[in-house]
């Protein structure tokens, strides 16, 4: 089933109108090319008047649409020889993180990444991508894996959130996500996440602590959800829209603020509309940071994902401030 958002109304009109004129020119055998290829022009070009300048809460609406590719769908199309590793080896395997071994240019890699479900039963069985306990400790123990072998890690984060039902606090939710950020820290292989989807909260980090976090066009990374943030600030969840751009939660948002180091681009209109090719501008950058840290020694790896999350954000220390005003007097 086809899902359009009310912002693409008008281009889903002229596509009617297209495929109405060349079924009128099959039937009737008469020649409609021109007034088809004027539509066809006014389509394309609305599109760009559309899609480049989508709100925020639109974009937020492109990273959930349910055709949009996931971990599974860029693991088949960036990755050779994936093999799959299942269990924490402590309580059970969780759906909703996928995690393995692959090549990518036949050098070898770790993989993980949040999955959600396309069918009503297959995002039962993953929780609509929000992972238990077990899901980052088997992250974590595929992610010492990686290291003791040498292996860089690729992470994948599409996730509202960490699920937080009561079973998952009862097996320790917070304490897994906890070990994650501290253990990541100091893994010495190099590790790149690419936020795909949605990036909730602290669901998202514990795949996150990483040396390059990069950014699909139409995907977000936010400490809260939108309508989280509207129920908590302004106590209504419909206000998502204005809480969206208050959060400033998309890609250029994210990179004007140094909290991600790149935007890969989709194909015009979102993911959802050509796989390959946002499966192939992927490959293409991760390949290019892959091959940027060939040969770097694990001390200076360590120290740079150090260094990057020290960096992020915009601040002055408020003492050095005071004490220039007094030596301005002085």
């Amino acid at each position: 089933m086809d899902i359009t958002f009310d912002f693409e109304q008008p281009i889903v009109e002229i596509d009617k109108r297209i495929e109405e004129l060349k079924k009128s020119a099959q039937e009737q055998s008469i020649d409609l090319s021109e007034q088809i290829k004027d539509l066809e022009k006014t389509r394309d070009e609305l599109k760009q008047k559309i899609y480049g300048s989508l709100s925020s809460w639109q974009r937020i609406q492109i990273a959930r649409h349910p055709q949009r590719p996931y971990s599974k769908d860029y693991i088949k199309l960036i990755f050779e020889n994936f093999v799959e590793l299942h269990g924490d080896r402590c309580f059970g395997d969780d759906p909703a993180v996928l995690c393995g071994i692959a090549e990518l240019d036949e050098k070898p890699v770790a993989v993980i990444g949040h999955q959600k479900g396309r069918t009503l039963e297959e995002n039962l069985d993953r929780n609509f991508g929000m992972a238990h306990p077990e899901g980052y400790r088997k992250a974590m123990r595929v992610m010492s894996l990686a290291e003791k072998f040498n292996r860089p890690i690729i992470t994948f984060i599409d996730t509202p959130g960490a699920y937080p039902g009561i079973a998952a606090e009862e097996r320790g939710q917070a304490e897994a996500i906890a070990t994650n950020l501290k253990e990541m820290s100091n893994i010495k292989v190099p590790i790149i996440t690419v936020v795909i989807g949605e990036g909730g909260s602290g669901g998202a980090l514990g795949i996150g602590v990483s040396n390059k976090v990069l950014c699909l066009e139409n995907s977000y990374y936010s400490v809260i959800s939108p309508e989280g943030c509207a129920a908590i600030l302004f106590r209504d969840g419909s206000k998502a829209a204005d809480a969206a751009d208050a959060l400033k939660l998309t890609s250029k948002d994210l990179l004007k603020l140094k909290v991600i180091d790149e935007i890969i681009k989709e194909h015009l209109g979102g993911a959802h509309y050509n796989h390959d090719k946002t499966a192939a501008n992927i490959k293409t950058v991760l390949s290019k940071y892959l091959h940027a840290y060939n040969g770097m020694n694990s001390k200076k790896v360590v120290q740079e994902r150090y260094l990057r999350f020290r960096n992020i954000g915009i601040y002055e220390e408020a003492s050095s401030k005071k004490n220039n005003k007094k030596m301005k007097k002085k």
